[in-house]
């Protein structure tokens, strides 16, 4: 049996008794003319191995098999989808590992061959968690060359607004920071089953070499989420119990301190960080 032997999504679902759990964050996609789109939007697959969380019942695993990945690694919480992976798996011999874990408790690069990328259509209730796990490694370059990720529509916005806007925050900026982070993909309620509320975007993060700009990482993360924690009042007032000369560091970073936080670039935040470290 090869890949495309296998059978349709709504047959497995059916037969292996795989309704969605609200509580996993499950929402599956069926289409595999979409599932192969969204893989190929990780770019050349054929010489990397790939970390997919949550695959559920297959479909987006079936794509990246299909689009050449070298090998798979599928992190899966629920136990109910092991039987459909696992014939996934014999219909890839050799190219696809499956895991029963916790994508936050495993250390998948015990199971991992570089160069990596990430794949996912990531369950909504752990999403965001761990897109800064990975944004946020001891040391960079990460052990990822890219994230190819699906998430709430309003997540997505997130991770690639600019300043100025309710969307610009912390995420932003982390994200920003360290990658080129854009929109690849948008995908309607209808796409999945069972339908969530809001629709669903694809967001492509390709890690850079080193960050845009100078600063400490613990520094900029502390400053940044002290900054949006509060991010009506005036940054003098949003930081100051980290300084006592808070408006002097602010003005040597170039940020007035009346203004507020979503009004901040990225490289304003990095000198901030700068000043703060001293």
């Amino acid at each position: 049996m090869s890949i495309d032997d296998l059978p349709p999504l709504r047959q497995v679902i059916a037969s292996h008794g795989l309704a969605a759990r609200k509580s996993l964050g499950q929402n599956f996609l069926l289409d595999l003319n979409l599932t192969a789109k969204i893989a190929r939007q990780a770019g050349d697959l054929s010489e990397c191995d790939v970390l997919e969380i949550g695959p559920g019942p297959g479909g987006l695993t079936r794509g990246l098999l299909s689009e050449g990945a070298r090998r798979i690694l599928a992190v899966e919480k629920d136990a109910r989808c092991l039987p459909a992976l696992d014939e996934i798996a014999r219909a890839a011999p050799g190219r696809l590992q499956v895991i029963n874990a916790d994508a936050l408790e495993l250390d998948p690069l015990a199971h991992l061959t570089p160069p990596i990328r990430v794949v996912a259509n990531l369950p909504y209730n752990v999403g965001t968690e761990l897109l800064i796990r990975w944004l946020t490694p001891p040391a960079w370059p990460p052990f990822w060359q890219s994230l190819t990720l699906m998430f709430q529509r309003e997540v997505a916005d997130r991770i690639v607004a600019q300043p100025g806007g309710k969307a610009y925050g912390r995420l932003a900026v982390l994200a920003q920071w360290r990658c080129d982070a854009r929109i690849v993909m948008t995908l309607p309620p209808e796409a999945f089953t069972p339908p969530p509320k809001i629709s669903s975007a694809v967001v492509h993060l390709k890690a850079l070499p080193a960050p845009r700009f100078d600063a400490d990482q613990k520094t900029l993360e502390m400053v940044v989420a002290r900054a949006f924690n509060q991010r009506r009042k005036m940054l003098r007032a949003a930081l100051k119990g980290l300084a006592p000369d808070i408006e002097d560091r602010l003005i040597a970073a170039g940020i007035k301190p009346t203004d507020r936080a979503e009004t901040v670039g990225l490289e304003q935040f990095c000198a901030l960080a700068r000043q703060m470290k001293k």
